[in-house]
């Protein structure tokens, strides 16, 4: 099996793996077995200072599938996932103002929690739905497939109750695949009715929900901390890979920001080659350039007094109306409220 690139980037903290093997300690299966080819030790994992990659995790769940065969053990997995092990992504959530920010938000900086599945949410007149559309890497089995969505489906279930209380739980749960012989656990774990044979992967809550606010809502805090996680996205970026290369050489070129071909030839490849590459890395040039440019927007508002028409063209934009619009589409409020703290 193809692991794709950035799979094997080791930019997060071990806490999912701990978690990981801490399941599994418990139901009698050594660290050691379950680290088997990751290159890790069980010090490695217990230590916050370790950095591990999506890889690695990978290869620890198949490890657990292989050698325990207990189907329960991914959902035991999911529910040791409160938000306090999460850092920083965690703390931002559980200060979110309401929990249509919390949605927002779980999905802004899902880059800063390992991320094993690829996770999205919308909103309809009556529910407000987590939905999974593919997994991370495409290549993954199926028994890996089931073994990640089992154990998101109740990290979810847990983050809602640890920030909106245990009375907040979902109405159904929806399953692309075929009901299992552990069918049962899904509602002893999730609490909700599980229906399997559907088009996607989907958790779904009244939309209700979405206007409460935390229990451990605060708007300052919450602005603070979602600042400190835009600032460690773009730290994890340019850690390694085709990405990190082009993500710092558009931040070196405030003003003269290169096109995508210009950028492939500085890096001796074409078009072609670089839009693959980044594909294979889950990313874009285009998703890069934007990154840049928010970053960058958002430096010039806030510690410089240039003008509106100054910040556009020094990232890129000849025209302040299309900076305008293009800013509130990254950030979610205009370069002037956001300027003035009217976004706080």
């Amino acid at each position: 099996m193809t692991v794709r690139p950035w799979l094997n980037a080791s930019i997060y903290a071990p806490y999912k793996l701990a978690a990981l093997v801490e399941t599994m300690a418990d139901l009698g299966f050594p660290a050691e077995e379950i680290l088997r080819g990751t290159g890790l030790t069980r010090s490695d994992i217990e230590n916050p200072e370790s950095l591990t990659s999506v890889g690695q995790y990978f290869n620890a769940c198949r490890n657990a599938i292989r050698i325990s065969k207990n189907p329960a053990a991914p959902f035991m997995i999911g529910r040791k996932m409160h938000l306090s092990a999460y850092g920083m992504y965690g703390y931002a959530l559980m200060c979110s103002v309401t929990l249509r920010d919390f949605f927002n938000s779980a999905v802004r900086y899902h880059k800063l929690a390992t991320p094993t599945v690829v996770m999205d949410w919308r909103e309809t007149e009556d529910e407000a739905i987590w939905f999974f559309p593919r997994l991370a890497s495409p290549e993954l089995s199926a028994d890996l497939h089931s073994f990640l969505i089992e154990q998101q489906m109740v990290q979810h279930v847990i983050h809602l109750k640890d920030v909106a209380g245990p009375d907040c739980k979902p109405i159904r749960l929806e399953l692309s695949y075929s009901a299992p012989a552990h069918a049962k656990l899904y509602e002893q774990y999730l609490g909700c009715p599980a229906e399997f044979d559907r088009p996607a992967c989907e958790l779904h809550y009244d939309v209700e929900i979405l206007d409460h606010a935390p229990q451990l809502a605060h708007k300052l805090t919450s602005t603070l901390m979602q600042s400190t996680c835009e600032r460690l996205i773009g730290q994890a970026k340019t850690s390694s890979g085709l990405s990190g290369q082009i993500y710092q050489m558009l931040m070196m070129s405030a003003g003269q920001i290169p096109t995508m071909e210009q950028a492939a030839a500085k890096l001796f490849m074409n078009e072609r080659t670089m839009r693959r590459k980044l594909d294979q890395e889950g990313t874009s040039f285009g998703e890069i350039l934007d990154d840049v440019r928010a970053s960058l927007a958002k430096d010039y508002l806030k510690t410089t007094k240039m003008t509106m028409d100054d910040v556009a063209v020094l990232v890129g934009f000849s025209d302040v109306a299309n900076f305008r619009r293009a800013f509130k589409k990254w950030t979610g409020c205009t370069p002037t409220d956001f300027r003035t703290g009217k976004s706080a």
